[in-house]
């Protein structure tokens, strides 16, 4: 069976996550360390204690999911007795959970990604003044209704504001992104249209658009500086929805994902398109899993980021 191994995004943290994997797993501890040395910080502590609220900083929360990400993948790796390239066809992460694919693949160090996302974090949150810009899902719709609604909303506010489709995630769940009056606006469009129900995010910054373009500039700045290898496996890039193995290309696409859209149901098909026919989710939550059912039915989707969910996926593997 081909397989894609998947890496969760912003949304999926928790207190108390990679706790399990630490206590069980010598290599999964060595990971945290590792993240922790990167940082110069107790970020593993922060991660199984708690506060929710620090943990939740997007500085914090971005670093934190691709730590248990790679916690995760060492120990499937380390007790299945088998390198990534044997089991995967493909790899792909939804938006930070890009950096951890990566990783994963060896063209970023567990290190370097560690830092970057750091940064990454900080320069996305420092890009807008909080209470400025906000994210809605709207659900039930698909992504050429959702782009007709952002449009109309630019086309009935200042040419100044900003909104636009951020991720295609499934069929019915497509998230806009913008200033906040052009966000609701938006929002009041799409009821005005029939749309089944849309919900305010509760995020501290207006990811994936136009207005994230200086953490975009700082994030080239930050790359230009990073070593990139070939991945071992081919990654599906978020802004293409296509397969990618060459270093400055990858470059180049993280500096474009910071503004740009996420296309994840486009990435999923295109890899089942490609024969894959399950997708393993590598870290916290369970969120990617949920979104292969709703993008296509066929698809087989795993969960494997506790002790129990990773021994359960290597009795498949």
């Amino acid at each position: 069976m081909a397989r894609a191994f998947v890496f969760p995004g912003q949304g999926s943290q928790a207190v108390g996550m990679g706790r399990a994997l630490a206590e069980a797993f010598p290599a999964a501890r060595l990971v945290f360390e590792e993240v922790d040395d990167a940082l110069g910080q107790k970020l593993s502590r922060l991660m199984a204690e708690g506060p929710e609220a620090d943990l939740t900083l997007t500085e914090n929360a971005q670093p934190a999911l691709m730590a248990v990400s790679m916690a995760a993948l060492r120990v499937l790796t380390t007790e299945g007795g088998f390198s990534l390239p044997d089991k995967a066809a493909f790899v792909a992460g939804h938006s930070l959970g890009e950096y951890s694919a990566l990783a994963a693949a060896g063209a970023l160090s567990l290190s370097d990604a560690a830092r970057l996302l750091k940064r990454r974090g900080r320069a996305m949150q420092r890009a807008v003044p909080v209470g400025e810009g906000a994210m809605a899902a709207l659900l039930g719709l698909d992504l050429e209704a959702a782009e007709a609604i952002a449009a109309a909303a630019r086309e009935a506010g200042p040419k100044s504001e900003v909104v636009s489709v951020a991720n295609d995630n499934a069929p019915g769940q497509v998230v806009l992104s913008g200033h906040k009056v052009a966000v609701e606006r938006a929002v009041a469009i799409a009821a005005e249209r029939g749309t089944k129900r849309s919900v305010m995010l509760p995020v501290s910054a207006p990811f994936h658009c136009a207005l994230m373009q200086p953490a975009a500039d700082e994030m080239r700045e930050a790359l230009a500086g990073t070593a990139i290898a070939m991945p071992a496996v081919p990654v599906v890039a978020n802004v293409t929805a296509k397969p990618v193995s060459d270093p400055e290309t990858i470059r180049r696409l993280l500096v474009e994902q910071v503004t740009g859209l996420v296309r994840w149901r486009e990435g999923v098909l295109a890899m089942k398109a490609q024969g894959v026919e399950e997708l393993i989710e590598v870290g916290a939550g369970k969120v990617l899993t949920g979104l292969t059912k709703r993008i296509d039915r066929e698809l087989k989707g795993q969960a494997a980021g506790t002790p129990e969910e990773i021994e359960a996926v290597l009795k498949t593997l």
